[in-house]
């Protein structure tokens, strides 16, 4: 909505008189007068309230309609009851409606929206119950904003109400009423009679069916909220931005068949609007399908659309989960053109995107150029250094957070507790630990208890991480459980490890990394019959082992590589290149970690399947499309897995080989190799 500023000496002159606009240095427009009637001075006052003006001006003009005695003007109080609320003011447009006498439905659909539309659903309704005594029928215009304020109360008592007044007026089974109660009864679950509604209305649009959709997905329907969109195809009706708006619940975390249904529903749409690009993007991200969304994201703005601030924070992150550092500074620098910011959400997704590209040190520029943060900012920059093994700068912003005067919340004590476990301050994390729930009185949730079992285990605390879980007040998770059972595999700790496994195997029956976890620690022990026994399990339960896979971005595009993958067009001469690298990295000494292999490979082959992992495959393309005078670029790899032993050792020594930086950054953390040495330092 467009405001103006008007010149308000020009309301204070005795008479309004005829005008015409000219511009002015101030570009103000200034009106020329000649003396005119009270209705032309009620039609001037008009012409500024159409404009809705600041807050300064509305007065003015309200004082002038109050001194030349046009108070009872109806039509001038609609509009200033309209130009109130814009500016939130409800209590000065309320006070304007008890001025006019003679109240039509007009005036009163106009202080229902006003009330409505600032977020005031009580009061709106109270409104629409004095339309009886005022001897005003309710038209299609009231129903569908009272209703609405039952939706977003959630007062379903009311809504009921309402509902049989529209039935007794005729108007139930309008397009704008009928809209109005199938969003009324969605939002507020009554699934049944809102099908039953969309069903009895006499003509229907996309909005009625969108609204549908809304309350099924709201509702956790989603299945039944994907089948309605299939209904409208079949009665011929288009999905719009809308219709993908409204799915995006029902798509969070769901079945690639379900995904792939939106994606048809997205390409098939004719005419596509910034909002349904957003919402693909979104529908990617929330499906853990980050190329995808960097894919489209590209595709949106080769197709002439411009994105807005929705779009930068839905593809930001995909930016970061895939290393596509080129796409993410490309987009910082259009934020930075287009003055995007200061924009919290924004400038904590920068944050992020930069943290999880490995890039510290850019992070924390956009860190200390906010005009403001909040708890998010400090939490994120503090995970970007726990999550590179920087506990001592983690924990020390964690103490200028405190210093700035904000409260910790739950999260951040989650990151800092996280940053204590990747860099083994074990002291510190108790303290952490300690001063949540002591000082700050925070409950400790799953995710902080996981946290402390992760600081003990990695410390070699086994036994204490256990008794840790044994104390809980809750019950563990699978998270609990799995962290217990990594510490187990670092440390050989056969028992506990078995106990941990059992519990995992009762919560993630179908998750294969844990049957391959207890297999390794199994192998380590020396214990070559449970190997067997528990291969023979996983390959009667049909479970397989997770296929790592490496994302690497080369010259603005994301590559992807599998384990043994031979499909890219360079693999010839990729895997020529890893044969000459292996041979250097032997001559330094290297020998194939074949406690990394699978144990049910015969040992002969283990040697050929290490070399094949997915993130040394990524590395040597990286290096064969790095042109010479690039040479100092650091290599970026985001791995779905944990990085195994042989291929920490192999990327330290390619990195000595090549002098190359490689930042690979696995499930847990990043590992940056310069010159043969890994940030870790080994404590992994």
């Amino acid at each position: 909505m467009k405001r103006i500023n008007v010149d308000l000496r020009l309301l204070h002159l005795p008479k309004f008189r005829k005008f015409q606009s000219r511009k002015l240095s101030s570009s103000r427009p200034k009106l020329e007068l000649e003396q005119e009637s009270p209705h032309e001075t009620a039609f001037l006052l008009g012409h500024v309230l159409d404009s809705y003006p600041d807050i300064r001006t509305l007065r003015t003009v309200h004082s002038r309609i109050v001194l030349d005695g046009l108070r009872c003007n109806s039509s001038l109080g609609v509009k200033l009851m309209r130009a109130y609320a814009s500016l939130k003011d409800v209590a000065s447009a309320r006070k304007v409606f008890e001025d006019i006498p003679e109240r039509n439905v007009i005036i009163i659909n106009v202080m229902i929206r006003s009330y409505v539309n600032n977020g005031f659903y009580r009061e709106g309704i109270q409104v629409f119950g004095t339309m009886c005594g005022c001897n005003v029928r309710p038209d299609h215009y009231t129903f569908p904003c009272v209703l609405k304020a039952c939706s977003c109360s959630g007062n379903i008592v009311i809504g009921k109400k309402i509902h049989g007044s529209a039935t007794r007026v005729g108007l139930s089974s309008t397009l704008f009423v009928g809209n109005g109660l199938v969003s009324m009864y969605g939002k507020c679950g009554f699934l049944a009679e809102a099908r039953l509604v969309l069903d009895e209305m006499a003509r229907r649009d996309v909005v009625s069916w969108n609204s549908l959709v809304v309350g099924y997905a709201q509702n956790q329907r989603f299945d039944d909220a994907l089948e309605v969109c299939r209904e409208m195809e079949s009665v011929k009706v288009s999905h719009d931005a809308g219709t993908m708006a409204s799915l995006l619940p029902a798509v969070s975390n769901t079945t690639t068949e379900n995904v792939m249904y939106v994606k048809d529903m997205f390409f098939k749409m004719g005419k596509k609007s910034l909002v349904s690009w957003n919402v693909m993007i979104g529908v990617y991200m929330k499906n853990a399908m980050p190329v995808e969304a960097v894919e489209l994201y590209s595709r949106m703005e080769a197709d002439g659309f411009e994105p807005d601030a929705v779009s930068i924070t839905s593809v930001l992150p995909a930016c970061g989960d895939t290393s596509a550092l080129s796409l993410g500074k490309k987009i910082h620098g259009y934020i930075e053109r287009k003055k995007l910011i200061p924009n919290l959400l924004l400038e904590n997704a920068l944050i992020d995107m930069y943290a999880k590209c490995g890039c510290l040190d850019r992070a924390r520029d956009v860190f200390e150029n906010m005009k403001s943060r909040d708890v998010v900012s400090w939490t994120a920059m503090i995970s970007a250094y726990g999550f590179s093994g920087r506990g001592s700068d983690a924990v020390a912003l964690f103490s200028k957070m405190q210093d700035s005067g904000l409260v910790p919340d739950s999260i951040a004590f989650v990151t800092t507790l996280a940053a204590c476990s990747h860099a083994g301050l074990l002291e510190e994390g108790r303290n952490y630990f300690k001063l949540m729930t002591d000082h700050y009185k925070i409950t400790p949730r799953l995710e902080h208890l996981a946290c402390m079992v992760d600081l003990l285990g990695r410390a070699g605390k086994v036994k204490e991480a256990y008794r840790f879980i044994q104390e809980m007040s809750m019950e563990p998770n699978e998270r609990v459980w799995g962290a217990l059972l990594g510490a187990c595999r670092v440390h050989s700790d056969t028992e506990i490890g078995l106990l941990a496994a059992d519990k995992l195997f009762q919560l993630a029956p179908e998750q294969s990394g844990y049957y391959v976890l207890l297999s390794n620690i199994y192998a380590k022990a020396g214990r070559w019959e449970e190997v067997t026994n528990i291969r023979h399990i996983m390959k009667s339960k049909g479970l397989k082992k997770n296929p790592g896979s490496s994302n690497v971005e080369v010259n603005g595009e994301i590559h992807t590589f599998l384990v043994g993958d031979r499909s890219h067009p360079q693999s010839g001469e990729i895997y020529r290149e890893l044969d000459v690298l292996v041979k250097k990295m032997k001559e330094l000494g290297y020998v194939p970690d074949s406690e990394s292999a699978l144990h049910d490979v015969e040992e002969e082959d283990k040697e050929t399947h290490l070399a094949v992992h997915s993130e040394k495959l990524a590395i040597v393309f990286a290096l064969i499309n790095t042109v010479e005078e690039d040479s100092n670029n650091t290599i970026r790899i985001t791995k779905n897995l944990r990085i195994c032993g042989d291929c920490h050792v192999a990327a330290k020594l390619i990195s000595q080989i090549t002098s190359r930086e490689i930042i690979i950054r696995d499930t847990n953390r990043f590992h940056v190799f310069r010159f043969g040495v890994c940030s870790c330092g080994d404590y992994w």
